[in-house]
């Protein structure tokens, strides 16, 4: 067993440590979280060049954060934009398409972590039809130059 001399270095050591050991990435006004709500965090993967998912909606809102490479991202009223290595996106869910969240580079896989909430018994991920893209056009923003 320690002696009180080395538990007092251990914990001064450890107080200095922890206080400079986050590094914010992200923060944003938080989103209603539904009573109950189904939590579920997943690691995404997609090789070079791959599109991703089809347009779809989250029933709750998703926070994320790019591991490796580069993802192209786009929601519904907001341009297109590349989120790179170390950054960190979320996305409101709802009625909010999900238009892209594929691999914006064509020589190396991307890899990010999300976590989705949503709420009880409801589907974390629900495709969108062509029939309501074609409804919504206006709604997407072309991407800027």
């Amino acid at each position: 067993m320690p002696d009180s001399e080395t538990s007092t270095v251990g914990d001064e050591r450890r107080a200095g440590t922890w206080q400079t050991a986050l590094t914010m990435i992200q923060e944003v006004e938080p989103p209603t979280i539904p009573a109950g709500a189904h939590a579920m965090t997943v690691i995404v993967e997609f090789p070079a060049g791959d599109p991703g998912t089809p347009p779809h909606r989250h029933n709750g809102p998703c926070f994320g954060y790019v591991v490796s490479g580069e993802m192209l991202f786009e929601l519904e009223g907001e341009a297109p934009r590349v989120v790179r290595a170390g950054e960190a996106f979320w996305e409101p869910g709802g009625d909010v398409i999900h238009y892209q969240n594929g691999n914006n580079r064509d020589d190396m896989p991307v890899r990010y972590t999300v976590t989705m909430l949503c709420p009880p018994g409801s589907p974390m991920l629900t495709l969108v039809d062509e029939d309501e893209l074609a409804a919504r056009a206006d709604r997407r923003v072309p991407a800027t130059a």
